[in-house]
């Protein structure tokens, strides 16, 4: 862990923050922090920067209610900017977007971002808007047990796979059976974060469970 005196704020005593969703990855916000901002975030684990246009300290979400929960603080490699990842209560943006970044630039035709977010959402769309001859609508229109079913076949076949020392084919059909799961998750009203969460607490669990060993 660095020190804050180790960090190298601007002429006017600024330093950039960016701030990521810890879970999506999605990009929120930028704004800037004072050594006072950051000391507050780091005291309240919930972001409050420095507002330039009112000369004043802004903890974000104290009229909105959408404060950031604060899991980690990262400076670059010189300094001077920090890469802030939280747990959002609602949206950063004061237009009610998730995100202040909405407006799109350029895009490569040949490279597209891909995320487990935008898949998931690719998915539920094909539930709630149905495309004629889309496996997926074709799933959700036949129900829970045809979901089910693919499921323990594409389970099935890891295994198999898996036994079989293949990683090509293993890694192939993981990715068939991580689909599957994520049409059985929409189908079943679970979401990303109801996932990450449950893995979240058992992970503090697990380490709790470490340190009674230790000192037992």
């Amino acid at each position: 862990m660095i020190n804050i005196d180790e960090l190298k704020f601007d002429a006017n005593g600024l330093i950039p923050a960016i701030v990521v969703d810890a879970v999506s990855k999605d990009v929120l916000m930028m704004a800037y922090m004072n050594k006072e901002s950051l000391q507050i975030s780091m005291e309240k684990e919930l972001t409050c920067f420095w507002s330039r246009s009112r000369q004043e300290l802004w903890l974000k979400g104290e009229t909105s209610g959408n404060y950031q929960h604060i899991v980690s603080i990262t400076a670059d490699c010189d300094n001077d900017t920090l890469l802030i990842l939280v747990e959002p209560d609602g949206p950063a943006c004061h237009l009610g977007t998730k995100t202040c970044f909405e407006n799109p630039v350029f895009e490569s035709k040949e490279r597209k971002a891909f995320s487990y977010e935008g898949l998931f959402e690719l998915i539920e769309g094909r539930k709630t808007e149905k495309k004629e001859g889309s496996y997926t609508t074709y799933l959700f229109e036949k129900g829970l047990d045809k979901i089910l079913k693919k499921v323990g076949e594409e389970s099935t076949e890891v295994i198999i796979a898996a036994k079989a020392e293949d990683k090509k084919e293993t890694i192939y059909e993981i990715a068939d059976l991580a689909y599957h799961v994520m049409v059985l998750m929409i189908e079943a009203g679970i979401s990303l974060e109801d996932i990450h969460k449950e893995l979240a607490s058992r992970h503090v669990i697990d380490k709790k469970v470490k340190q009674e060993k230790m000192t037992s």
